[in-house]
């Protein structure tokens, strides 16, 4: 059974999707802050679709591109600190606006926590 486009996914779900254990996304989750999933009971992780454009776009850049995690943490970044959550070219979310807002919304929520 497939999920709707727009569906949060659960960390087995996203990590499928991406061919990665899962473990790997939770590495990402301590090195990149703009990936922030939902945290349920029993610290189930649910990935809003900007997470999931994010998890791709930085599976992109590590796996496909070369990246090394401090790079791909820096390309992530522009220079006025507003993380970028635009995912790989291919395959683009039906609302790149909403995507990119919601990464925005994350970035702005981590800098006021610190």
């Amino acid at each position: 059974m497939k999920k709707a486009e727009g569906a949060f996914l659960t960390i087995s779900e996203l990590a499928g999707q991406l061919g990665l254990p899962q473990h790997i996304l939770r590495y990402w989750e301590t090195r990149f802050p703009q990936l922030r999933p939902l945290q349920r009971s029993g610290n189930r992780r649910y990935y809003r679709p900007g997470d999931v454009a994010l998890a791709q776009r930085i599976h992109h850049l590590l796996h496909v591109e070369g990246f090394t995690v401090k790079g791909a943490q820096k390309a992530l970044t522009e220079g006025d600190g507003v993380a970028v959550t635009v995912p790989a070219a291919a395959d683009p979310p039906a609302d790149d606006l909403v995507v990119r807002l919601e990464g925005i919304r994350a970035a702005l929520a981590a800098a006021l926590k610190n």
